[in-house]
């Protein structure tokens, strides 16, 4: 499966999660239904990920978590907020670098329409999904 297949179901399973649950919760809420909707889907999907810092050969103990990582491939950053702001993309696109991995998700829950929410990240580029 590519990376743009699993982001397809990812997505699917955020607007399936916000149609049942609407805005307003806690992110560790939605966190916590998109892995059980993603699981139901048939994907594996790995929560609170733990994620090193190299620096110079060494591994420094900071103990970053990437929320979801989907089929090994796809790294999800959850929010709940007031408009996802250019820090919580640039938290994702460091994910993706320090990961090796090509294709992030930022998905802010707290929007009306959780479509309206959803930045894809593909190699550092930034592509709302519309």
């Amino acid at each position: 499966m590519s990376e743009n297949e699993v982001s397809k179901q990812v997505i699917a399973a955020a607007l399936e999660v916000h149609r049942e649950l609407g805005p307003g919760l806690l992110e560790s809420v939605y966190e916590h239904c998109l892995a059980l909707e993603l699981q139901r889907a048939g994907l594996t999907c790995v929560r609170q990920r733990a994620l090193p810092v190299i620096y110079k050969g060494e591994e420094l103990e900071f103990g970053f978590r990437m929320d979801l990582v989907v089929e090994d491939l796809v790294v999800v950053e959850v929010k709940a907020t007031e408009g996802a702001s250019e820090l919580h993309f640039a938290q994702l696109l460091t994910y993706l670098k320090l990961s090796g991995r090509k294709l992030g998700l930022l998905i802010n829950f707290n929007e009306p329409l959780v479509k309206r929410g959803i930045r894809r990240v593909v190699n550092g580029l930034d592509e709302d999904h519309s």
